[in-house]
């Protein structure tokens, strides 16, 4: 009872956490999935506008070409938010910075409902860069601002709540994708703009939240408005406040005999080395873990079992259904299970699951019943990843810098998760192409190193202050090295 009374305490912080999710990485879910359904009517209207503008047809490589740029804008478009989220971050406050990537959203919206009327597929274009510029910089600031309001005991659930609005933005995108909705030669304008919604109603709900405590007091030196925040988010007694004040004071002492770090200080400075690779290993390397190919094999399979052609769109939305589901029953097992176990093993086990698929794969017309035991290994895969990998991949990065170091270092994280994300989209194709089904070999060796390295190097952060996992990563940084140099080292101002 005592428990329950305590959890409803948090109301307010578990509106706000709707809030950032609906501006956060739920606009880069539907941004991920929103393509797929009309993509016949967009190439039908760049082969009418191109027929208008020059008497000919498009021809055939020209439209896949046109077509491929409006899929991969996306990347390039998350690659800029990401690289401008540290100069607007140590500019202006996070509830700014969030406001300024909602008018982005509006504004590709905008456009997106004018390229038919003026008859533009560059307006397409400008649209998709402008929605990953909106899910680049927006993603790292939801984690930051998810990161700096959570309680010690909370932050691995709140932070996880990411990877649930992702979840359920790309099966939004998959619903209102469907021709029974928005999927229609006519309303596909619309279901492009559909982003603009989210982005307004974080737009206007953010101006009833306070600041980020966490940037209030470490970066700004308001100690007052840091502490009303906390008031207002968490409800607590003062015991508790003083405790989490008191950590917000250390970090800060620390924080003052050094510049904010800028990315070429997160990837050269000794002090962060195993941060940083905790962080892009398994984090945002997320996008070589197989699960793109999962999606790109699934309708093959579902095809070899029988499934009729238009009833698969549909058996597709329970993959998205099933990521859902098990990316929020995460969150009831993150603090305690912890980050390094459900990363460790959830990637060792799709590992294997993705070897014995392959091999399933290669001897799927010796046996009847293969196809449906293979629909079966699909589920489970996507099921093990929400478990694991998409649940706590977006908990760690939260965990382990300082405030001086994470926006630069959310940065750097992007970067390798956006380019990961272009660099399959350009290159996967040619790969199945070439080994077919034996493509899950390059993941499976990815699944395993992955595990090995969270399991038997990377300590655990559940339940621990942010100098806490400082002190332990420090072990590692400075293995060999003495109590002075690595005091010396870790506050360096990086010139």
């Amino acid at each position: 009872m005592k428990s329950s009374l305590q959890q409803t305490r948090y109301w307010r912080l578990y509106l706000l956490t709707i809030v950032l999710g609906i501006g956060g990485t739920l606009q880069y879910g539907i941004q991920v999935s929103i393509m797929t359904s009309p993509a016949e009517h967009i190439q039908s209207f760049v082969n009418q506008t191109w027929l208008g503008r020059y008497d000919v047809p498009v021809a055939e490589s020209t439209s896949t070409l046109i077509w491929s740029f409006m899929v991969s804008t996306l990347s390039l478009g998350g690659l800029s938010g990401t690289m401008t989220c540290v100069s607007l971050s140590a500019k202006f406050t996070r509830k700014t910075c969030l406001q300024i990537n909602n008018v982005v959203a509006i504004l590709a919206a905008v456009i997106m409902i004018l390229s038919r009327f003026m008859k533009s597929f560059e307006m397409i274009l400008l649209g998709r860069f402008l929605y990953g510029y909106n899910a680049g910089l927006g993603i790292n600031l939801h984690l930051m601002y998810l990161g700096e309001i959570a309680p010690k005991r909370m932050r691995g659930f709140l932070a996880l709540t990411s990877s649930i609005y992702l979840s359920c933005g790309k099966l939004l995108g998959q619903v209102i994708g469907l021709k029974e909705l928005m999927g229609t030669e006519d309303m596909w304008p619309y279901l492009l703009a559909v982003s603009g919604l989210p982005a307004i109603v974080q737009f206007v709900s953010l101006q009833f939240f306070p600041e980020s405590p966490r940037y209030l007091f470490i970066d700004k030196g308001d100690e007052d408005g840091c502490k009303k925040a906390l008031q207002w988010l968490w409800q607590e007694d003062d015991v508790n406040l003083k405790i989490e004040l008191e950590d917000m004071r250390k970090e800060r002492e620390s924080a003052r005999v050094t510049q904010t770090k800028t990315m070429l200080d997160v990837l050269r400075d000794r002090s962060v080395r195993w941060q940083l690779m905790a962080m892009l290993i398994p984090s945002s390397g997320l996008q070589f873990c197989g699960i793109n190919a999962i999606y790109f094999y699934a309708f093959d399979i579902f095809r070899e079992a029988g499934v009729p052609q238009e009833k698969m769109h549909y058996l597709a939305l329970g993959i998205g259904a099933a990521e859902v589901v098990t990316v929020s029953a995460c969150s009831f097992l993150i603090e305690s299970a912890g980050r390094k176990k459900l990363l460790g093993y959830g990637y060792l086990l799709m590992g294997v699951m993705m070897s014995v698929l392959t091999v399933l794969l290669s001897i799927k017309d010796w046996y009847p019943w293969l196809p449906y035991f293979n629909i079966a290994l699909l589920f489970s895969v996507i099921c093990i990843y929400g478990l694991g990998p998409s649940g706590a991949s977006m908990c760690l990065p939260a965990d382990l810098f300082l405030q001086i170091w994470r926006p630069s270092a959310f940065a750097v994280g992007g970067i390798v998760n956006w380019a990961g994300l272009f660099l399959i989209g350009m290159l996967f194709p040619y790969v199945v192409d070439g080994i077919g089904q034996f493509c899950f070999l390059v993941f499976v060796a990815y699944c395993s190193f992955t595990a090995a390295f969270m399991l038997y190097f990377i300590p655990e952060t559940k339940g621990k202050s942010s100098m806490e996992i400082t002190e332990d990563f420090n072990k590692l940084n400075f293995k060999k090295r003495s109590t002075g140099e690595k005091e010396t080292d870790l506050f360096a101002t990086k010139l």
